[in-house]
């Protein structure tokens, strides 16, 4: 716990056992192996157990000022690799299932973190090209492709966040 308290947390989201599902944790891998985080950002592969994770920092004392959750979603109009926000009160909570393989965060969760706690919560995504339904590593091109792009997103938004 005592790594999330830092101001400007990124999380991971994800399975890399099921394909483009492992968004999420190679972002945070990429930015924790090839990029020099601000003492003041913390990336983290919160894999598939984010909803964990957000029970503790509700429950925290001390609490980050920007949360950043990247993960991957298949939405219907959307081409592979592409990269966009969803902004969280946007996402009806009977369709949460839709937007990942893996248990997504409870939208009422992050509703109240942002609403209750004063944090700023951002949903960054990739649009899957494809997720298995059986054990299958490794990323489509376009998923892959979109890894940098979204690296360079999180660190510009990190940065804004902190300057004001």
């Amino acid at each position: 716990m005592e790594k999330f308290i830092k101001p400007i947390l990124i999380f991971g989201c994800g399975n890399t056992l099921f394909g483009d599902d492992g968004f999420g944790p190679e972002v945070v891998d990429r930015l924790n192996s090839n990029y020099k985080l601000p003492e003041y950002v913390v990336a983290t592969d919160a894999g598939t157990g984010i909803q964990g994770v957000l029970f503790d920092i509700a429950l925290s004392l001390e609490k980050p000022s920007a949360l950043f959750i990247v993960d991957t979603v298949l939405l219907p109009d959307r081409s592979a690799g592409e990269l966009f926000e969803l902004d969280i009160n946007q996402i009806p909570e009977k369709n949460v299932s839709e937007f990942s393989l893996h248990q997504f965060p409870s939208v009422n969760l992050l509703q109240e973190l942002q609403q209750e706690s004063g944090i700023q919560v951002r949903v960054f995504v990739v649009q899957a090209k494809s997720i298995p339904e059986y054990v299958e590593p490794g990323l489509s091109q376009e998923v892959y492709d979109a890894i940098e792009p979204a690296c360079k997103w999180l660190i510009d938004n990190s940065l804004k966040i902190k300057n004001g």
